[in-house]
């Protein structure tokens, strides 16, 4: 219901001072992502890693000073629904020829959310529909970067000329060490590419104007167009060996796309003007990604809550099926469940956390936040963080209703809150994660037709070694997962292992790797118990054999590719090499893509970090 009239004085200047605190909220992302190349062309990798976490608080932080201001301006919470109503149709026409009426709607529903209390709260004074269209969305004022460029090489011979003249006019101020020689490289993979496609008229190469930065690459986004053929395209710059820049890899197609923009990677930092037109190209280089997995992956997490939510709940509206418990093993601290037709997990943490496991949810929710914030290396699927979430009654098990009843009693709340005698489920706490297959489900459905499927043997030595490169990955951003099991850890659509249970995470340099100590006596020997002290943070490698390795089938592929996990000295060997101040990289494509033969080298050696630029 809107009002008839906009008679509230007091509504307009509400309004003004909800888009004042979205704008200098996005001048600040901004300015964030403007300095990325900088960092980048000084190599200040801290720096780099520093803004990386810091941003993802800016946020919350404008939002909490916008409510202050309402408050003590306009005594905000006081006001009528009347009045409220009518700040949001003046929102509305603020956000005419606005260049992010998107995120503005969603910084409109954050403050407002919080300052109404939710038993009186309506539909009508949030934007639960976008009121701004995006589409073709553009700044086009005198002198505007456009968002993005396009190149025509001609023909195949001219194309090395084109890329010289596009890696140029990135204008980055340091030098290539040899520009010429890797524009060589890369043309040659791009006519392998190409072979066998006829060159049309319209052939072209469309690249995003800024560059996305992230840790210590900066990544050229792009696509080649030539009839109805679109190739998508990134070329990741790195500073090489003499501490300048190469071309280091050619990335080609959507699923080399979707590892570069993977859900368990770090957010990147990107210069737009215009971010829903960069998601718009984005979203034809990978159609099968979410627009809600783009937006956190430039770093608007919030709005990528915003637009999961809304789809969310358009699945809902489509659907019929059931939430239930997600199936796999239980956890001891998170109850997890699900909607089979929709390709994500629910996780609420328990109010009754099982004895054994020594942790609080203040604790767990701090692990969650450190992993929010982690260089996450592929290795660490990302969450978004929801409160006060409804879910219509009708569409729980009974069996997950009982469960949460006996698991979580104090968040949970059932009642007909709209007052149209739709009953809802209100969970105070939610996180949300893709659903993987855990490791655990996995490898037992690949045991037991290993014997006769030598694809499915195959699947699971592949599934093995990924778990190992998992936690080696992991080790090489500091951090040691703890709970090692096979059912903390899942696996992707494209075959990648990774982990998802944050309860029991630590840096790596905080733990004492320790080798158990040979037994004093005969009693110590044949004794049942840990006769040895253990302190709060010691961890020995060789205990997890007995977990891990059961099966002589799954022990034979650990063995012979991750032995070295079960050897205390493998972990203190990584912990002094972080402490030293050398970092690896935990590159987000294969050696395959690199364009110089010689990267073998990079690969294992890497580039060193300070040591504090992942603390």
């Amino acid at each position: 219901m809107f009002p008839q009239r906009l008679d509230a004085p007091e509504a307009y200047a509400i309004a003004q001072a909800l888009m004042h605190g979205y704008n200098q909220h996005y001048r600040m992302f901004s300015a964030e992502a403007a300095r990325a190349k900088q960092r980048f062309e000084t190599m200040d990798w801290p720096g780099q890693q520093q803004a990386q976490r810091e941003r993802i608080e800016f946020y919350d932080r404008q939002v909490r000073a916008c409510i202050q201001r309402l408050e003590e301006e306009y005594a905000a919470s006081l006001q009528s629904m009347a009045v409220w109503q009518q700040v949001k149709l003046h929102y509305i026409g603020l956000m005419v020829d606005h260049l992010q009426p998107e995120l503005a709607e969603t910084f409109f529903n954050s403050v407002t959310t919080k300052i109404l209390h939710r038993t009186h709260f309506q539909n009508d004074f949030i934007f639960v529909r976008a009121a701004v269209s995006t589409e073709y969305l553009e700044n086009t004022a005198p002198g505007a970067v456009p968002i993005y460029r396009a190149y025509y090489p001609g023909n195949l011979a001219q194309l090395e000329g084109t890329l010289q003249t596009l890696f140029e006019q990135l204008q980055l101020q340091c030098r290539f060490e040899d520009l010429q020689r890797d524009v060589h490289l890369l043309a040659e993979r791009i006519r392998e590419r190409l072979a066998g496609l006829t060159l049309r008229a319209n052939f072209q190469l469309q690249v995003l104007s800024s560059l996305f930065y992230r840790n210590k690459g900066a990544y050229l986004v792009g696509k080649i167009i030539t009839g109805y053929t679109e190739l998508p395209l990134a070329i990741p710059i790195l500073h090489g060996e003499q501490e300048q820049l190469i071309l280091h890899a050619a990335l080609f197609g959507e699923d080399d796309l979707h590892a570069l923009f993977s859900f368990a990677r770090a957010y990147f930092m990107v210069d737009m003007e215009v971010p829903s037109a960069y998601v718009s190209f984005l979203r034809s280089l990978m159609p099968r990604k979410p627009k809600a997995e783009i937006y956190n992956a430039l770093g608007l997490a919030k709005q990528g809550k915003t637009l999961f939510y809304r789809d969310f709940l358009h699945h809902l509206r489509h659907s019929s099926d059931q939430l239930r418990i997600a199936p796999g093993i239980k956890g001891l601290v998170m109850l997890v469940f699900d909607l089979p037709s929709f390709p994500y997990v629910f996780k609420l943490i328990k109010d009754r956390i099982a004895s054994s496991k020594d942790v609080s949810r203040p604790q767990v929710k701090a692990k969650y936040q450190l992993v929010k914030k982690h260089d996450r290396g592929g290795r660490m699927a990302d969450t978004m963080e929801y409160s006060l979430v409804a879910f219509p009654r009708d569409r729980f098990s009974d069996e997950l209703l009982a469960e949460l009843h006996a698991q979580a009693p104090e968040q949970i709340e059932i009642s007909d809150r709209d007052g149209d005698g739709q009953m809802e489920v209100i969970i105070s706490h939610l996180y949300i994660e893709r659903r993987l297959v855990p490791l655990n489900l996995f490898l037992m459905e690949c045991l037991a037709e290993a014997d006769t499927k030598p694809e499915r043997r195959a699947a699971m030595e592949r599934a093995i070694l990924e778990y190992g490169n998992a936690i080696k990955d992991l080790v090489a951003t500091n951090i040691f997962p703890g709970d090692m099991l096979w059912k903390n850890f899942g696996v992707t659509r494209g075959g990648k292992v990774v982990f998802y249970d944050y309860d029991e995470i630590e840096y790596l340099t905080d733990c004492n790797f320790r080798e158990v100590p040979q037994p004093r006596t005969e009693e110590e020997e044949m004794s049942g118990d840990i006769w040895y002290s253990v302190g709060p943070r010691d961890v020995f490698p060789e205990t997890f054999g007995p977990f891990l390795l059961g099966h002589p089938a799954v022990r034979d592929i650990f063995m012979r590719h991750h032995a070295d996990l079960l050897e205390a000295e493998f972990w203190r060997g990584h912990q002094s090499r972080i402490r030293d101040g050398h970092f690896l990289d935990v590159f987000p494509y294969e050696r395959s893509r690199f364009l110089h033969a010689g990267d073998a080298g990079l690969d294992t050696q890497r580039f060193d970090v300070p040591a504090n630029s992942l603390a």
